[in-house]
């Protein structure tokens, strides 16, 4: 599978560190259901067929955040885009 790192160019997926869904947002800690909420959000993943925002790190490259596009039926990459343009960021905000 090639990614087309926005800096680098296209790179073999060897080069990149897979960190998983894009999109899954870190609760509120103060919420009064904060721990099933919690729960939920470091174990409850969906498993779509088709089209999924994946966060990726360059890790043997620029050492950017993707957010990489991926049908997981065939592994073909729609698009890629730098995490701070596409809202996401680093797993727990580093």
């Amino acid at each position: 599978m090639r990614i087309p790192c926005p800096l680098c160019g296209p790179r073999g997926n060897e080069e990149f560190t897979y960190y998983g869904d894009a999109d899954p947002q870190r609760p509120d800690p103060t919420r009064p259901d904060a721990e099933a909420a919690f729960c939920d959000y470091v174990y409850i993943r969906d498993n779509p067929a088709g089209p999924h925002r994946e966060l990726w790190y360059h890790t043997a490259g620029c050492g950017a955040w993707l957010i990489v596009e991926r049908d997981t039926r065939t592994h073909a990459v729609l698009r890629a885009e730098l995490a701070r343009n596409g809202a996401a960021g680093p797993p727990g905000g580093e």
